[in-house]
């Protein structure tokens, strides 16, 4: 006879107290990780604070109901995407480590989240819809009560959303996949912070709070923004309003822990068939060899390939150059938006992809020594170094030639479009040259098994590498810019396109100058070079 599985209420406190175990015994590891996470905590908490003081004092305003459902919805999407960034920040969200143990999923779900309501994530969310209630119930006994039924019940919506969306992506996150999401996870947040300050800057010019009432009016039936909507109406007698939003947030529970238990069931009896699929994948790839016909033979194309598949598989290598193709587009069309931009600020794309030549032997690490191993001449290395300058060129150039244009569509200023791609050329090709000497002279680390983008003790090589480069290269653009700028203050103005040719021929000139040199540099340094990219 097999022994009955543990009742949900005898779970709990189990999965409570591993949840405190692996929190306390993570702690220990080192003084470091200590320190980071009692910093994040005061920090949090602190902010947390502050903002349930803040909603407080919006007790009363106009426009409380409005922040506050939209700062709800806000929330729960963090909870959503939480998981899919920072998978590793909690041990206790891959139920695939409990598959082993004689337990029913149905009775893993309360103790589940119960451990889900430990931490600072809960206690900061809580401060947060516990700020927001107090805000919109000004009026009657009533609407006090519905808050004492809306704050948990919004919390365990947020909670539930994310063991759903993280349960239901654990073979994600388990993948080379779920890592790169990680590395992203900075990318999203730099690119959510663009957007928020753009609407805050969009708020600003429409009128304040106002703005938002249409919205508003329409994710306050969105769980669990609902559960404060029910608040809000209780407090203006809106009795039959309270009670739907309030049904509706139970249901929304309600469908997040099936749709939990559902994924629960299918982790502990299917199989994990990643690693057939992984192979099947490579099959395929093996088969034909598509887009790689179209590289040229012998060993450029070799590079090139080599080096277009770390920028699609190597986690590090797609996060940079995924944060220069997203940052570099941002900054020129939120200025456009903004009315405040130039059609220059497109060399801004330029410059955040010129800078991915630098360090290039670090993105080998230790596998530079089959690199090495072919390097026997200045030739040697001056192809190789050539090849992947033409592999980043693939996506630089159209690039380059693509924000120009959208940022010239955008502001309606066409007549400066071939200028300004000219000298996005030239710093382009400035930044390969140098970023070809910097690879040679200031190789550095970057660990694999951290998100460190630098190994210990060699954060000022790289930070000398790409700030000297960066400066080095504005100076060799020199001649180009003292030419525009003639030309627009005292020479002819119809004579402004010849940038165009004049920085693709002059960028061509100083990145060849640049790779002999870097190649001169490399073949006498090669040992050197594996030494400090083997570091991490």
């Amino acid at each position: 006879m097999t022994a009955p599985s543990p009742t949900t209420s005898a779970l709990t406190p189990v999965f409570v107290r591993l949840k405190l175990s692996l929190l306390k015994n993570g702690l220990r590891q080192s003084g470091g990780r200590r320190a980071a996470y009692i910093t994040s905590a005061v920090l949090a908490l602190l902010f947390a604070a502050l903002q349930l003081l803040g909603l407080i004092a919006l007790r009363g305003n106009a426009h409380a109901a409005t922040l506050t459902v939209l700062l709800v919805a806000l929330l729960a999407i963090g909870w959503a995407v939480m998981p899919l960034f920072f998978p590793s920040g909690d041990e206790t969200l891959d139920p695939t480590r409990l598959v082993m143990l004689p337990l029913r999923p149905r009775s893993m779900i309360g103790a589940l989240l119960a451990a889900s309501l430990v931490g600072i994530g809960p206690l900061f969310t809580l401060c947060l819809l516990l700020g927001s209630a107090i805000a919109v119930a000004t009026r009657g006994v009533g609407a006090a009560l519905v808050a004492v039924l809306a704050v948990p019940l919004a919390l365990l919506v947020c909670v539930a959303l994310a063991r759903a969306v993280a349960a239901a992506n654990t073979r994600l996150l388990t993948s080379r996949k779920g890592r790169d999401l990680a590395v992203l996870s900075g990318l999203v947040i730099a690119i959510g912070l663009q957007f928020v300050n753009f609407g805050a800057q969009r708020l600003g010019d429409a009128g304040g709070l106002s703005a938002l009432d249409p919205a508003a009016e329409v994710v306050r039936w969105l769980p669990p923004s609902a559960a404060i909507g029910a608040v809000d109406s209780m407090s203006e007698g809106a009795y039959g309003r309270a009670a739907a939003q309030l049904l509706l947030c139970v249901a929304a529970l309600g469908l997040l822990l099936y749709a939990w238990e559902r994924s629960l069931v299918k982790l502990m009896t299917t199989p994990d068939g990643s690693t057939l699929a992984a192979s099947d994948a490579s099959r395929k790839e093996s088969s034909g060899r598509g887009l790689a016909s179209l590289l040229p033979e012998g060993r450029t194309g070799t590079v090139m390939l080599r080096t277009l598949r770390y920028a699609w598989r190597d986690p590090k290598t797609k996060a940079a150059w995924i944060t220069s193709l997203a940052i570099g587009l941002i900054v020129p069309v939120f200025n456009a938006l903004q009315g405040a931009g130039t059609v220059y600020f497109a060399c801004f794309a330029t410059g955040m992809l010129g800078m991915q030549m630098y360090n290039q032997f670090g993105q080998d690490t230790s596998a530079f020594w089959m690199v090495l191993l072919t390097i026997s001449s200045t030739r040697d290395a001056y192809l190789e170094l050539r090849a992947r300058a033409l592999a980043l060129l693939l996506v630089t150039l159209p690039y380059t030639v693509l924000v120009a244009a959208v940022t010239a569509g955008m502001l309606g200023d066409w007549a400066k479009l071939p200028e300004v791609v000219g000298l996005a050329l030239a710093l382009l090709g400035a930044m390969l040259a140098t970023g070809s000497v910097a690879s040679a002279t200031l190789a550095y680390a970057i660990p694999q098994d951290s998100r460190r983008n630098v190994a210990p003790g060699q954060g000022g090589i790289a930070a000398l590498s790409i700030l000297g480069g960066m400066v080095v290269s504005a100076v060799l653009c020199a001649p180009l810019i003292v030419l525009a700028v003639w030309l627009h203050v005292a020479g002819p103005h119809a004579g402004l396109w010849l940038l165009l040719p004049l920085g693709a021929a002059y960028g061509g000139l100083v990145c060849w100058v640049g790779l002999r040199v870097g190649a001169g540099r490399a073949v006498g340094r090669l040992p050197e070079i594996l030494g400090a990219v083997s570091e991490g």
